[in-house]
């Protein structure tokens, strides 16, 4: 029986929406947005031209770099712009394992990693590397000692998320990178920093990272913009051929709305960065001690402060992952089910399998995510109707 608490819980007016899938996309800020339709409507030349119109939109891309390099701590000739993290990623690998493979075709990554770097990883494969795939703890941690024992002479490239996108483990990517220098220095390292870079402190060359990705759309920036890092003495090939733009590293016409967009997105993510953080860590909190209440759940992945601040994987025993997702739906809360890449298809997570998960949670489980814009109050209304669906929707399933 529902208590009156968790009924009045669940109430809403018509149309709210609690949207808790910020890893899968965030909405663009009301800046972002402003500045984005500025560039589209007003300052629309392309950077190659060399007139006025040209020059005032080469001038969005000269000072976007400026911040990015700011925010990150590297230079602005070590940034290059792509179309998403997606393409950064398969730069980042495809271009660094076929510029340095006279040194070695071996090639490093974990068995959790984002589909954009394992389907590049199997790319390389049928094209000569050897690929090793790492295994990972019950909390969806890399094993350093794993990676020990796979580092060799032949290994050019590592590749390893900063923060896994299902469960929010934070990889030891810097006990990693003194292993991978103790036994290889001159190996490369490659982070896919898309769900931590705006949560998390990211500076590439403190960290020792040789090449980094980023991706507009999670940090409240614009759709199909993304940024690579890539160290001064880094050797990479380009992969898409054309105009020669950005020193021939990445050809065609640069996004100049999506770049002036990503910018200020990542300046408003670190402006007072402590202050969300800490922020979102308490949401973080007081969401998993909520749900920790409701019977038959287990919350995976990392302690609170150890993981990532903004993802909670939570499994539901005896529910079908994606009949509490539509019914969450149903009462406006927007949640996913996995990886968005790969949530709208009939699999089971291979994050989820490679941390040994319960073979009963591996289709029952939810990923909340939270932006700087979630509240207590969406965390509570959420928890409410949990409370009033787990039993209903448990009820149906035995039958």
């Amino acid at each position: 029986m529902i208590c009156p608490e968790a009924q009045k819980k669940c109430e809403r007016e018509e149309n709210m929406e609690v949207y808790l899938d910020n890893s899968a996309t965030t909405k663009c800020s009301p800046g972002v947005i402003e500045l984005v339709a500025k560039v589209m409507g007003e300052d629309y030349g392309n950077p190659s031209s060399l007139h006025r119109k040209g020059l005032q939109a080469e001038h969005y891309i000269k000072e976007a770099k400026k911040q990015l390099a700011g925010i990150l701590k590297v230079q602005e000739k070590e940034l290059v712009f792509t179309s998403g993290g997606t393409e950064s990623d398969n730069l980042a690998i495809i271009g660094t394992a076929l510029a340095n493979q006279r040194a070695g075709k071996h090639l490093i990554t974990s068995a959790i990693e984002h589909p954009a770097v394992l389907e590049t990883m199997k790319y390389m494969e049928t094209r000569g590397f050897r690929v090793t795939y790492l295994p990972v703890d019950a909390e969806g941690t890399v094993d350093p000692g794993a990676f020990r024992q796979a580092m060799d002479e032949e290994t050019i490239l590592v590749s390893c998320m900063m923060v896994n996108n299902e469960v929010g483990s934070v990889q030891p990517i810097e006990e990693l990178i003194k292993i991978k220098n103790a036994v290889n220095p001159a190996c490369l390292f490659h982070v896919d920093a898309i769900q931590g870079f705006g949560k998390l402190p990211v500076y590439p060359k403190k960290m020792g990272v040789d090449l980094l990705s980023v991706s507009g759309h999670k940090i409240h920036g614009p759709k199909g913009i993304g940024l690579l890092y890539v160290g001064e003495k880094v050797k990479i090939r380009n992969i898409v051929y054309g105009g020669g733009q950005q020193k021939n590293l990445r050809s065609g016409t640069e996004n100049v709305p999506g770049i002036a967009g990503l910018a200020l997105a990542a300046a408003e993510c670190y402006n007072q960065f402590q202050e969300k953080q800490d922020r979102l860590y308490g949401l973080k909190e007081h969401f998993i001690q909520e749900i920790a209440s409701l019977e038959g759940t287990v919350v995976n992945g990392q302690p609170v402060r150890t993981g990532a601040p903004h993802i909670v994987s939570v499994s539901f025993q005896g529910v079908r992952s994606e009949v509490l997702l539509h019914a969450l739906e149903d009462k406006g809360i927007y949640v996913s089910s996995g990886s968005a890449c790969a949530s709208n298809k009939p699999s089971v997570s291979g994050t989820l399998q490679a941390m040994g998960i319960d073979r009963q949670y591996l289709d029952s489980t939810l990923r909340f995510s939270f932006s700087f814009d979630t509240t207590a109050e969406e965390l509570d209304y959420c928890v409410g109707c949990l409370k009033e669906l787990l039993p209903l929707l448990r009820r149906f399933s035995r039958r």
